[in-house]
């Protein structure tokens, strides 16, 4: 970790489906922070990690997959695999059975995440990656993986295009430069609870022969959330009858990564500028310029963050999150960036009355993860994780004290989370805090013991684990080939399921 000649990569955590490290088949879990060599001197532009299956954007803007989901479970050691390429990716968004990517010019591809279902037959077309007719089912360039292509279900003015996408168990929301938010469903159940934003869409007609194109027959459906179709479903459970809507609903078959192509702007969210999205398992959260959130969704745990007093478990319209609660009258709060992921929900939130940054944290906290030293599975109000909020440093600069900001975090869907906090670079890099779920070593500490206290990480020999930023003297691409050279660089930090990885990033 201070070789300063080459770029390594550090996990630790599950690698039961091979995600961390497809060449260590053989290691289940790494309880402390160890560097794998398939990502030597490697720097990506994105990583993101699922249960089973895992994928990376290189240098080049390629899509590369891995892991037991990817290949089967007799070849989970499979070396990472280019997917989607050409398309100048910049960031991705994995769910169980989808594979995300969002390209430099706000193009939104979608893949399957297992080898199998992507395999494309040779001499069929895939749809164009960039069509000059407005649709996203075009037939253009032959590929040997299948892709497609999801496309806003409106006009986008001139010169905005999808800026952010996030995905949660069953949906995605979508940010464009102009500060509109869209929604998209990945499966049927992607407004169970309410976290589409919107119920009524149109989707391609698989029963008809002609269902892609521009002349594609469509089929408009309703996906109610339950609270709506059944309010006493918890009170009376018993066999209900189905109605004809989701009857209709039931019949079709979701599992292709054409289910859907189209991104639907959220109707109660226009006119509001947007500025940065976040999509928790089952919720959804987007914050406004003016630093307020607004939240929807499931929220049985209270990961909305609406109050210990709000007592419905679903929210079916994007509901203003009370991130003041426990301040003074004269304290203003803003919100500068929202985490989520599982049932856990992460705030920054700046306190400008008295000049610091609170991290707070509401939902399941039955493992730690609210980072308020208590175990708690359901937290409404949002509360401020210890070790990390209200924190200063001194800068000779100013002379004077200054609050310091996380700089990134990740709050994996299984219940535990990295925090890096943006402190003088000069001081050797920045702290990695961690707590929350530890069942399978994800805290890099070499227990098994989850933690509801944020710690910082250190490494084996007790020193502070620091993750840096620096000039790298080469970078290579995933096939082992010089990409550039003096290229800036920095770690980051991401938590999956049951593992966390540390990777280098181009700046």
């Amino acid at each position: 970790m201070e070789d300063q000649d080459s770029l390594h990569t550090t996990v630790w955590g599950s690698n039961k489906s091979g995600v961390l490290d497809p060449k260590a088949v053989d290691v289940d879990s790494f309880r402390t922070p160890t560097v794998v060599a398939w990502l030597h001197n490697v720097a990506l532009r994105d990583l993101a990690l699922h249960q089973k299956h895992a994928a990376c954007v290189d240098a080049r803007g390629d899509v590369y997959q891995w892991g037991e989901g990817f290949f089967s479970a007799e070849n989970r050691g499979g070396k990472p695999t280019l997917t989607l390429r050409g398309k100048n990716i910049v960031s991705l968004q994995l769910t169980e059975g989808r594979v995300y990517a969002l390209s430099a010019s706000g193009m939104v591809y979608v893949l399957a995440s297992d080898a199998a279902t992507q395999f494309l037959p040779v001499g069929k077309p895939t749809p164009a990656s960039t069509p000059w007719w407005s649709t996203g089912w075009m037939w253009g360039e032959e590929e040997d993986v299948d892709f497609a292509e999801v496309t806003p279900n409106c006009q986008l003015a001139w010169g905005e295009k999808i800026t952010s996408i996030s995905a949660g168990e069953h949906h995605l929301l979508a940010l464009t430069s102009a500060g509109r938010t869209f929604a998209h469903p990945v499966t049927k159940d992607a407004n169970a609870y309410g976290q589409l934003g919107l119920r009524k869409l149109d989707i391609p007609d698989h029963s008809e022969r002609m269902h892609v194109g521009p002349h594609a027959a469509r089929k408009t459906i309703e996906l109610v959330p339950k609270s709506i179709t059944d309010p006493y479903a918890k009170s009376s459970p018993y066999t209900r009858t189905s109605t004809p809507s989701a009857n209709q609903v039931e019949a079709i078959a979701d599992t292709s990564i054409r289910f859907c192509d189209k991104l639907y702007e959220i109707p109660s969210l226009k006119g509001i500028e947007i500025v940065q999205i976040a999509a928790g398992g089952r919720s959804s959260f987007a914050v406004t310029s003016t630093g307020r959130v607004l939240g929807w969704g499931a929220n049985e745990f209270g990961q909305i963050g609406l109050g210990n007093n709000y007592k419905s478990d679903t929210v079916v319209i994007p509901t203003e999150v009370v991130l003041w609660q426990y301040t003074s009258n004269k304290t203003t709060s803003q919100c500068l960036n929202v985490t989520a992921g599982g049932d856990l929900t992460c705030f920054a939130v700046e306190r400008k009355g008295e000049e610091n940054i609170d991290v707070l944290m509401c939902g399941n906290g039955q493992y730690g993860g609210l980072g308020n030293n208590l175990y708690t599975n359901s937290q409404g109000a949002p509360l401020r994780a210890k070790n990390v909020s209200g924190r200063q440093e001194y800068s000779e600069a100013t002379k004077s004290l200054h609050a310091i900001a996380p700089y990134s975090i990740s709050v994996s869907p299984s219940g535990h989370v990295l925090l890096t906090l943006n402190a003088d670079m000069n001081v050797g890099g920045r702290d990695l805090m961690v707590w929350g779920k530890n069942h399978d070593s994800e805290l890099g500490n070499g227990k098994k013991g989850s933690s509801p206290l944020p710690s910082a990480l250190t490494t084996t020999d007790g020193q502070r684990f620091m993750l840096m930023a620096r000039t790298a003297k080469q970078v290579v691409d995933l096939q082992g080939k010089l990409w550039k050279r003096g290229v800036k660089v920095e770690q980051r930090a991401v938590a999956g399921y049951g593992n966390s990885i540390v990777y280098w990033r181009l700046c």
